[in-house]
């Protein structure tokens, strides 16, 4: 099945000069070396108004690692559906999949920001319905011949997407909540997921459910799971060399509002203390020997009992450039093979 690499979002790290053509140039190069290292699929991911710089234009993006790539599979993982106009979301998405010769998976989301959907989407209470009707959307306008749509929230005229990719481009669903799985398996041809084992099975059952009020065949739906890995020659080790470059990408996820409106330098996370270092054990992190690494995905496959697809989300945005590719190699190398 292959192994994936991401989440790219080219955030800058802190303390260093506001250089986005550097993020940019850095992020390409490393689905460049993904492809190279022969990981199955490169992940991008998408925020808004955060003072790094995180990732804003997952297609933009794609286009450019399609042009510098030839046989790895791009994915958004996830684009925030709702922040996006449904008919400009299918031109691009289209022209992406033309630039890649159809390698492009679209993974979309609601998105969580209250400042994000403030100023561009429709809301926090309409996100769910918004999401629906694009995923209704989409493929019908990859067909190539015109459509309208009269929905709750989108009204669309009758029109054609051209040019069209030459097959729909295949759709995954990320996110936690029982809405969003039933809702992948109604409208997706997957759900892309980071949960825990024991949220992971309620997951798979509740989109088998869904599944079976339609008479799809569950063996149709691709199940794909990203999780933090930095394999080491021990879990202390792992710890010390990774711990802080781990908690801040988890921490910015909490400083993202506060960001938003914030100028000047970009903060550093405080220091990891054992505390939150046992909080991110909790969660899909893997710290440690490889061979427990591939046990605990081994497991987490077992345990969900569908064919899941595993993608590193190893892309450590303060790591450095050398660092971060001595980190895929080794994940490449020792991981990839056994999962």
């Amino acid at each position: 099945m292959g192994l994936g690499f991401g989440l790219l979002s080219a955030q800058l790290r802190p303390g260093e000069p506001k250089n986005w053509e550097s993020a940019y140039d850095e992020t390409l190069r490393l689905a460049e070396h993904a492809e190279q290292s022969g990981f199955s699929s490169v992940w991008t991911t998408e925020h808004h108004f955060v003072d790094d710089g995180y990732m804003p234009s997952l297609l933009v993006t794609s286009a450019a690692i399609a042009a510098r790539t030839s046989t790895i599979e791009i994915g958004t993982g996830v684009l925030l559906a709702p922040l996006h106009d449904p008919i400009r979301l299918a031109e691009d998405a289209a022209t992406v999949q033309l630039i890649s010769k159809g390698r492009l998976t679209l993974g979309l989301g609601l998105g969580w920001s209250p400042v994000e959907l403030a100023a561009m989407g429709p809301g926090k209470r309409l996100r769910g319905r918004a999401t629906e009707e694009i995923l209704q959307i989409l493929p019908k306008a990859w067909s190539g011949d015109p459509i309208d749509h009269s929905g709750d929230i989108y009204q669309l005229p009758r029109v054609g997407i051209r040019p069209a990719p030459r097959k729909p481009i295949p759709i995954v669903v990320g996110g936690g909540a029982e809405a969003a799985v039933r809702r992948a398996a109604r409208h997706a041809a997957g759900f892309f997921s980071n949960s825990p084992a024991e949220h992971l099975v309620k997951q798979v059952a509740w989109a088998n459910d869904e599944m079976a009020k339609t008479g799809r065949d569950p063996r149709t739906f691709r199940w794909l799971h990203y999780s933090i890995m930095y394999p080491a020659a021990d879990v202390r080790q792992g710890w010390d060399e990774a711990g802080q470059h781990i908690w801040h990408l988890t921490w910015k996820y909490g400083d993202m509002v506060a960001s938003a409106s914030r100028s000047g330098s970009i903060p550093a996370a405080p220091l990891l203390t054992q505390g939150r270092r046992d909080d991110l054990k909790e969660r899909t992190v893997y710290v440690g020997p490889s061979e427990w690494i591939v046990e605990q995905l081994q497991d987490l496959r077992q345990r969900a009992g569908v064919p899941i697809e595993f993608v590193a989300r190893s892309y450590l945005h303060t790591l450095h450039y050398g660092a971060q590719t001595e980190l895929m190699d080794r994940i490449a190398a020792e991981i990839a093979p056994h999962v």
